[in-house]
């Protein structure tokens, strides 16, 4: 690493930590998709990837249960954090989804940044619109 590639990278602090990765798991690939519309056009976080399936193993109501699950990565900020909760809850499948999120300590500064201005929770009026 260069001395100026390091320049672009923000150690943990105040503005990168302002940023979370969030992660939920969908039961199919649609409900996946859905959801990440969602999340977008509520203007509640800058990206979300759509990972490839993987195998769950978990508790419910008491029985160990399997199921394959779409995870989801949402990056969002910590003051878009109860609106982004607040879209899951209400588009996602599930009775109790998973919703898990972390700070960021360190990050490419303006990535970082990109994310705080993309997360601004001002809608668009079509999230199909090329901006």
């Amino acid at each position: 690493m260069t001395v100026s590639e390091s320049a672009h990278i923000q150690p943990a602090g105040e503005a990168a930590e302002s940023v979370l990765v969030a992660m939920t798991n969908l039961p199919d690939e649609a409900s996946a998709a859905r959801l990440a519309r969602a999340v977008l056009a509520a203007r509640v976080a800058a990206c979300v990837n759509r990972l490839a399936p993987c195998q769950s193993e978990y508790w419910w109501q008491g029985k160990l249960e399997q199921a394959q699950e779409w995870p989801l990565l949402i990056k969002t900020t910590r003051v878009q954090y109860a609106a982004l909760e607040a879209v899951i809850r209400a588009e996602h499948p599930y009775d109790v989804p998973e919703l898990v999120a972390w700070p960021v300590g360190a990050g490419f500064a303006p990535y970082l940044a990109w994310v705080r201005e993309e997360a601004s929770g001002m809608p668009t009026g079509d999230a199909n619109a090329p901006r």
